[in-house]
């Protein structure tokens, strides 16, 4: 690679875009912190490994930009990565559960026979939920 000032300067735009540090990105694509230091100090060059776990790790990246600067970043084919609010989820589930008795109800006054519907006290609704981790910890998330 002739061109290594340029390939950190698109190095940088990558992790920008990511919002990553250099140990973020080291550890995203599995390699070791020190690579990433010695690439962006120009000591090092990337090595193909390097370039290949980049492109596998990171869609939005081309082949053609990374090495040469041709084309663009992201990929213009590649959707630009989007953060969804972070919403309630037990107010979702009430919505959900509101919407749905109001459908059988509307359903039922339609019929002549309605159907049986259990009891109120069958219905379940959801109170928490708890995520475990593989590395023994968990969260709890209750309304």
């Amino acid at each position: 690679m002739k061109d290594l000032v340029n390939f950190t300067t698109r190095l940088q735009k990558i992790l920008t875009f990511y919002d990553l540090s250099a140990s973020g990105l080291a550890t995203k694509i599995g390699v070791q912190r020190s690579s990433i230091s010695h690439i962006v100090s120009g000591r090092n060059k990337p090595s193909l490994d390097f370039i290949i776990k980049l492109l596998d790790t990171f869609e939005e990246v081309a082949f053609e930009w990374i090495i040469s600067g041709k084309g663009g970043f992201p990929k213009s084919d590649t959707p630009t990565p989007i953060q969804k609010p972070v919403g309630n989820l037990f107010s979702d589930a009430e919505k959900i559960n509101r919407s749905t008795s109001e459908e059988k109800t509307e359903t039922i006054q339609k019929t002549e026979n309605p159907p049986f519907i259990p009891n109120s006290d069958n219905l379940r609704i959801l109170d928490k939920i708890i995520l475990l981790y593989k590395d023994g910890s968990f969260d709890s998330y209750q309304k």
